[in-house]
């Protein structure tokens, strides 16, 4: 059953914890809501009942645990002492899974399905992200967090170059999401909520794409005989438009991120982004270039649909489509 009364509820509690955490008052109060969440998504991941989302439902949460025992220490001391802060910032980093704190995040992501890659990657970065604009408030926060936005802009881009699994490769751009992110945050919470939004939608989008199709390896997509042509084609302009390739959606957020940084004149991190977002975007053309070319001629011109494809639901595809011409309706107007 897709939707059992036992997902509903956690789902329900996950959403309960994010919120609680988003608003609280306190550390304390922060702390419960994060627990909360923990406790809720655990059930979520183990719902697969196989070896590889049991081992990674273990791994989120000893990693989890980790972080909220090193927050709820130094909160209280943190009172007397700002210096702490940065100790929070770190636990919320490892929570998050930002560099140099990333090393969980992949092997988390190949365990799960899409479903519970796209809570992953969304809903679970809700509440770190928001605890961290409590603690940018002392300079010396916010420089460690531009730094640790560039390392993960970096490692992002660079770790998903030679991986031929789907989900350890958008695990990989979401660390280097995380990173254009983290620099919206020093700048402003409009923006990073901007970025945020932008970011939830491609990526929910690309995930429900590739479980409509069960397709979870880079060679998968490529055999795969049975699509259509217009679905290859959606796959390929949905990843260009997650690198941020104009005139696609994606490039909406870091056009205004990148003007919000010029502004600020904080041109070392827009330099380091830029480069990061053409190293991504290089592993996306890779395999938007290689749907076009290995389509042969006589798949390109027939729109049959087979079985596989009529599985595929025409408002999702139909609403990537709309996504995708976005930008170009901003440029009309």
């Amino acid at each position: 059953m897709l939707l059992s009364s036992q997902k509903m509820l956690f789902s329900c509690l996950l959403v309960t914890g994010t919120v609680l955490a988003l608003s609280s008052n306190s550390w304390l109060m922060a702390w419960i809501g994060l627990e909360l969440n923990l406790m809720s998504f655990i059930p979520i991941l183990t719902s697969g009942k196989d070896k590889f989302s049991c081992e990674a439902a273990l791994k989120y949460f000893l990693i989890q645990a980790i972080g909220s025992a090193v927050i709820i220490f130094a909160a209280p001391v943190s009172i007397n002492s700002e210096m702490f802060y940065s100790t929070i910032l770190f636990a919320l980093m490892l929570k998050l899974g930002a560099s140099p704190f990333h090393f969980w995040l992949p092997a988390v992501m190949e365990g799960l399905n899409w479903i519970q890659a796209i809570i992953l990657m969304t809903v679970q970065k809700i509440a770190p992200m928001f605890l961290m604009c409590h603690v940018t408030t002392n300079p010396m926060i916010s420089y460690i967090m531009i730094l640790c936005a560039m390392l993960s802009a970096m490692v992002g881009s660079m770790g998903g170059l030679n991986q031929t699994s789907l989900r350890k490769m958008l695990a990989f751009s979401s660390l280097n999401h995380i990173g254009w992110m983290l620099t919206a945050l020093t700048i402003s919470e409009s923006s990073w909520l901007v970025y945020f939004l932008f970011y939830c939608v491609i990526s929910t989008s690309i995930c429900l794409l590739f479980n409509l199709q069960q397709t979870f390896y880079l060679p998968q997509l490529y055999m795969n005989k049975n699509l259509a042509p217009y679905t290859n084609l959606v796959n390929s302009f949905s990843l260009l438009s997650l690198g941020g390739l104009p005139p696609f959606t994606g490039f909406i957020p870091k056009w205004i991120l990148i003007e919000s940084l010029t502004m600020a004149k904080m041109f070392l991190p827009a330099l380091i982004l830029i480069v990061s977002s053409l190293i991504t975007l290089y592993f996306y053309l890779r395999m938007a270039v290689s749907y076009l070319l290995l389509i042969s001629f006589k798949s390109k011109l027939s729109f049959n649909l087979s079985s596989n494809v009529s599985s595929l639901s025409p408002a999702l595809i139909s609403t990537n489509l709309f996504l995708l011409l976005v930008p170009s309706i901003f440029i009309l107007v």
